[in-house]
C-alpha cells in the first residue's frame, strides 16, 4: 500500500508538471505534445496495474510482480506505437469505390508535368470540391496522410491531407487550392519520408521546420497560415508535387542508392514514355 501511495503521489506530481509544460510548450509541434501525453498514459497504466495487484491478497508476490511487469510492457508498447505518425503501411488501393481516380506511380509523366492554377470558375461550379472529396477517398484507401492532384492524373494546383491519417477525424482534413509558400524557416530537420507514388520506398528528407503559406479554400476564401513540425513537412511534401518535384529529388546518394533497384523496377514496368 505504501508503494501504491507513492505511485499516486508521483503521478499527481507528474500531472501538475505536465500541465505546466503544456502551457509553456504550447508553441511546439503536435508530435512533441503527443509523445508527452503517451508517456503520461504509460505511467497511468503502471499505476492501474499496481492498484489491481495491491487489492488482491490471494495473489502471490511473484504473480503480482508479473502482472505489473506485463502492464508496464503493454503501456510501453502503446507509447512507442502511438509516437509513430502512422501505424499502418501505405498500400495501393487500386480501384476505389466512389471515384475513378487512381494513384499514379513513378515515372508517370503527370508527376513531372506543370500544374495549372485553379480558376475562379472551377471553384464556383464545384469541380474542385468534387475532385478534393474523391482525392480524400483515394488517400484514405491507400492508408496515406496526403495526396496532390498530379498523383491522380489531374495537373491542377490542389492538395489534400489529414496529418492523422484517420478518416474518422474528418475535422483534421485540409484542402488547399493554389497554395504558395511565402516564407521558409532557416532551421531545418531531417525525417524519413515515403510517397504513395513510390511504393515500398522511403528515405531521409531535409525540410524547413516551419513555413508560412498562402492559399485558397474550395470556396475561394483566402487563407494565410504558419505550419510547424510534422504538418509543415506534410505540406512541403505535397507542395513539391505541385511544383513537379518528388521526394526522391531530395535524397542523398546513399539513400538514392538504396531505393534504386525499386526505382528501376518501376521504370521497367511503366515502359516507354516515363518522365524520370
Amino acid at each position: 500500500r505504501r508503494f501504491v501511495l507513492c505511485c499516486v503521489r508521483r503521478v499527481q506530481s507528474f500531472s501538475k508538471s505536465l500541465s505546466i509544460c503544456t502551457v509553456l510548450n504550447s508553441s511546439r509541434d503536435w508530435a512533441m505534445k503527443y509523445s508527452t501525453m503517451t508517456t503520461s498514459l504509460c505511467a497511468l497504466g503502471v499505476l492501474r496495474a499496481s492498484l489491481a495487484f495491491s487489492t488482491a491478497p490471494s495473489s502471490s508476490a511473484a504473480s503480482r510482480s508479473s502482472t505489473l511487469m506485463v502492464a508496464a510492457v503493454r503501456s510501453s508498447a502503446f507509447s512507442s506505437s502511438s509516437a509513430l505518425f502512422s501505424s499502418k503501411e501505405e498500400v495501393d488501393p487500386g480501384k476505389v469505390d466512389g471515384t475513378d481516380l487512381r494513384i499514379l506511380k513513378y515515372p508517370h509523366p503527370s508527376l513531372r508535368a506543370a500544374n495549372a492554377e485553379v480558376t475562379a470558375a472551377e471553384l464556383e461550379d464545384g469541380t474542385i470540391t468534387k475532385i478534393a472529396k474523391e482525392m480524400l477517398l483515394v488517400m484514405y484507401a491507400a492508408e496515406g496522410i496526403g495526396l496532390a492532384a498530379p498523383q491522380v492524373g489531374i495537373n491542377k494546383q490542389v492538395m489534400v491531407y489529414n496529418e492523422s491519417g484517420d478518416s474518422k477525424k474528418w475535422l483534421d482534413e485540409v484542402v488547399l487550392v493554389n497554395p504558395k509558400i511565402v516564407e521558409f524557416s532557416e532551421g531545418r530537420d531531417v525525417e524519413m519520408e515515403g510517397c504513395l507514388s513510390f511504393p515500398d520506398m522511403n528515405g531521409d528528407v531535409e525540410r524547413s521546420k516551419w513555413i508560412k503559406v498562402e492559399a485558397l479554400t474550395t470556396k475561394g476564401r483566402k487563407v494565410k497560415k504558419k505550419y510547424k513540425g510534422w504538418e509543415a513537412r506534410v505540406f512541403q511534401h505535397e507542395y513539391d508535387h505541385l511544383e513537379g518535384k518528388v521526394y526522391i529529388d531530395h535524397l542523398d546518394e546513399e539513400n538514392l542508392g538504396q531505393v534504386k533497384p525499386t526505382l528501376d523496377q518501376l521504370i521497367e514496368e511503366f515502359g516507354e514514355g516515363g518522365e524520370l
